[in-house]
């Protein structure tokens, strides 16, 4: 089997070029459009009952605010309980650290090759890149993430990585790397995978595992899949490595039914995964299988950042579920390849400056309509596009500018006349006075605007004034009801 790695692909900081190219890729947007219609369709149909998503949203966004309001006693507890099971607890604080933890667990068993199963905080730290540079093999067994890995791509979508892909293009991947077949038969397609998986998973030195939920009273770890490979790559393989970041953990065992609830409809539109494995720790000696030895690794990477901050302390509320990409307007014609980020549609672009810095992400909050899809669909409630605006208004800080939080990186650089403008703007909106004149000027001489309004209509058509201003037709309409 030949698996590929990525040498090169998009950057936010191109992000703007990104979404010219996406824009252009006409097959790409039908795949998108074709894959959203249908996943909003499902959750829909999943979430039909609107009384009863309300009080699941309120009390999934509960749960993990006071988890989150308890962060470090919880982690705390977490790390003791896990210990007492016989789990090795590991801290990161960067994702070099991270990579060099399991990179010295692996070498510690003299491995060669590990096998993956689903996990974005390892997309996150470029673990497989880390690890092929040390001589080590590291495979995908997610279906999307084998796809995306021979390919030699990024996966798009945080929980369908290859939703990008025609069954077309997978089955000519396919024949050009595993001597298959062309076949448009998707069953046939997924039976190829799963034997070409089957050597990788006996023959494997160490599992590696994302986690979903990380239940600190009990020292569960959740892992949430419909394949089977999460199974395997927790059990076969005689080391286990789990990663995941820092905000996962949870109070109460209690906590996980209304979040398991809730997370596979607003994913994918289904009632419940096929599997839904609790791991508590390494083979105990009356039991047949499951790894030899266990390790957990807590990732940081911006997270404590965020948890310092009140307002931005919300996106760590986040399960993961992708709803938010899956109603974005801007996602569903750009995918996510455009935003060179690990998470990328709404969600990334209110956790990627914290993990990336501002500097880098400054154009990720403006891909956004502000339309609410986003917040209104969210699971745990967060508010995505409240953050928006405010990571729109921390970009545009000048970098000597005082701020009340200063995300990772310098801040970002504005030319003169784009900061000028944006202080016109806040001069004119900010006052009753100043804005109604601007208002009756502008519909009065709107023959005058011109074509061309700076980037704004590179990309838009032009903005030109109503003939009335909204206060002149209301009083208007006033007028004729008296």
């Amino acid at each position: 089997m030949s698996t590929q790695t990525v040498h090169f692909h998009p950057k936010p900081e191109t992000f703007k070029q990104n979404a010219r190219e996406a824009l252009a890729d006409a097959p790409l947007r039908q795949s998108l459009r074709t894959a959203m219609d249908m996943l909003m369709t499902r959750r829909k149909t999943a979430l039909s009952d609107e009384q009863e998503l309300q009080m699941l949203r309120t009390l999934c966004e509960h749960i993990r605010q006071r988890s989150l309001s308890r962060l470090p006693e919880l982690l705390e507890q977490l790390e003791a309980k896990l210990i007492s099971l016989g789990v090795k607890v590991h801290w990161a604080e960067t994702p070099s650290e991270a990579c060099q933890i399991i990179h010295n667990i692996v070498s510690a068993h003299q491995g060669k090759l590990v096998v993956k199963g689903k996990s974005m905080v390892s997309e996150e730290i470029e673990l497989n890149h880390y690890l092929e540079a040390q001589g080590i093999r590291a495979v995908e067994s997610d279906l999307g993430e084998y796809i995306v890995q021979m390919a030699g791509e990024k996966p798009t979508h945080i929980v369908m990585p290859a939703i990008h892909k025609t069954k077309q293009q997978v089955s000519t991947l396919f024949n050009k790397e595993l001597g298959t077949p062309l076949t448009d038969d998707v069953d046939e397609l997924t039976g190829i995978a799963r034997n070409a998986l089957r050597d990788i998973y006996r023959t494997a030195d160490v599992g590696l595992s994302g986690v979903n939920f990380a239940v600190a009273e009990t020292g569960t770890l959740c892992l949430v899949e419909n394949e089977g490979n999460g199974r395997l790559t927790t059990t076969v393989p005689p080391v286990h490595i789990a990663i995941t970041g820092i905000e996962k953990v949870v109070a109460k065992l209690s906590d996980i039914p209304p979040l398991y609830s809730l997370l596979p409809r607003s994913a994918i539109g289904q009632p419940i995964t096929t599997y839904f494995n609790m791991i508590t720790g390494p083979r105990r000696s009356e039991e047949l299988d499951g790894p030899q030895e266990m390790h957990l690794v807590l990732l940081d990477n911006g997270r404590t950042q965020a948890y310092g901050e009140e307002q931005m302390r919300r996106t760590l509320q986040c399960i993961r579920c992708g709803a938010c990409m899956n109603h974005c307007p801007v996602y569903t014609r750009i995918g996510g390849a455009a935003y060179g980020t690990t998470y990328p549609g709404p969600i990334g672009e209110i956790v990627s400056p914290h993990m990336l810095g501002l500097d880098a992400t400054r154009d990720l909050p403006t891909a956004c309509t502000l339309c609410g899809a986003c917040s209104e669909v969210c699971p745990v409630k967060i508010p995505i596009t409240e953050q928006m605006i405010r990571l729109r208004v921390e970009a545009q800080r000048a970098p000597d500018e005082a701020t009340t939080y200063p995300i990772r990186g310098q801040g970002a650089s504005h030319s003169t006349g784009e900061r000028l403008a944006w202080r016109i703007f806040e001069g004119v909106f900010s006052g009753k006075r100043l804005y109604r004149t601007f208002g009756w000027t502008a519909s009065k001489l709107r023959a005058l605007t011109p074509g061309k309004q700076l980037s704004w209509t590179d990309y838009r058509t032009p903005l030109k004034p109503a003939p009335k201003t909204l206060h002149e037709l209301v009083a208007e309409k006033q007028k004729q009801q008296s």
